[in-house]
Formats: structure tokens, sequence, C-alpha cells
């Protein structure tokens, strides 16, 4: 029997037994998975970037650091520079989450992203994705309008959603049912150029947590 279908007999089991008592616990929703405001810099992220076959990557101008600028919450953020010149380009954070001892059908992905204003132009778009692999490439994240939701299992999960829908701080999320979780997931957000302009964003409190 597969772990996770133990668990659940194991659960049920529990449920009949204890009564009153186990409804007491039902619907209590385990830690976050991963939880990070920044605070303590980004030593747990590594950066990439990609841009089109006709520019050379080392011409994109792009640059991402913690600051602390601006915070959603507590004191610190990330800070993501992007030029517009080429009307293309991405810039992305990367970290690795331990599912060694996880057991989850559905995840739920949330972070917090700055835009100095509203726009109804798309003049940049937030690019998320979790995965058993690092992106290497724009095209290994979610293509634009996309939100990944758990009705069907895929190897991947993301989002790629306009920044500028409002000004200020703005939450963006998804849910993804993985086909399998692998003992090592890679989550990466990113900041796609759309709009021939250059552009500072922030990014905060990212978020990941067993939905069940």
């Amino acid at each position: 029997m597969h772990r996770r279908d133990a668990l659940r007999v194991a659960g049920g089991l529990a449920s009949a037994g204890l009564g009153s008592l186990a409804g007491c616990v039902v619907g209590r929703r385990p830690p976050p998975t991963l939880s990070d405001s920044f605070e303590d810099g980004m030593d747990a992220w590594t950066t990439g970037a990609a841009i089109g076959p006709e520019v050379s990557l080392d011409e994109f101008e792009r640059s991402i650091s913690p600051s602390t600028e601006r915070a959603n919450s507590g004191a610190r953020s990330v800070e993501v520079f992007t030029e517009g010149d080429y009307d293309d380009g991405i810039a992305w954070l990367t970290r690795t989450i331990d599912t060694t001892d996880l057991d989850a059908d559905v995840l739920r992905v949330s972070v917090h992203a700055w835009s100095e204003s509203e726009s109804f132009n798309v003049l940049r778009n937030l690019a998320v994705r979790i995965g058993p692999e690092p992106p290497t490439t724009e095209e290994d994240f979610p293509p634009p309008e996309t939100v990944t939701t758990p009705e069907t299992p895929t190897a991947v999960g993301g989002l790629r959603q306009p920044l500028h829908r409002v000004e200020g701080w703005d939450e963006y999320r998804f849910e993804w049912r993985p086909s399998e979780v692998p003992d090592e997931l890679h989550l990466s957000i990113g900041v796609a150029v759309v709009w021939e302009a250059d552009a500072t964003h922030y990014l905060d409190d990212v978020l990941v947590e067993v939905v069940r």
C-alpha cells in the first residue's frame, strides 16, 4: 500500500474510534511547506534569466536582490528590475522544497507582488512555476493567462498573470495537483517583460501549503 493511502486508512480508523475527539481536529491545516518573507535575505534562492535567441542574454539588463525599500509584511522583500528595450526577457528566482515527508494531493502557492501603478495594458507578467526540475527557459513557465487548478493532475503547476493589476501590493495564487510528488520540488518566481519600458517590481510573502 502506498504511504499516502496508508495514512488515509489510518486516519479513517482513528476518526471512527475517537468519535467527537476526532471532530475537534478535522479540517486542521498542516503547517506551511514553505513560508518565506525574505527577512533573512535570499540565501536559499538562486537566480536565472532568459531572453529570445535574437538577443544575447548578456545584453538583457536585469537584477534581483533583497530590499528594504518596500515590504508587504516585515521589513524586507525582493526587488526585481527588468529592462524593456527588447519587449522580451524574463528574470526569476528559484528555491528547492524538500518533499521527503510531504503527503499532499493538492498544494496551494501564493506570492505578493508590488507594481508601481495600475495599468490596463499588460506591461509585465508575473510567472510562477513549481515542478520537479528548475526552469531554464521562459517556455518552462506557464503561458500567458494561465492559472493551474487541481481538477487535472499535471507535471508542473503555476501561473502567468499580468502585474500592474493594481497600484501597490497584489496577491497571486494557484493550486496544483501533482501527477506525482518527487523527493524535491523547485519553486520559481519570475517577472516577464511584455512592454518596452524599464520596470521595477517587488516580491514578498511566498507561501506553499497543503490544501488536502
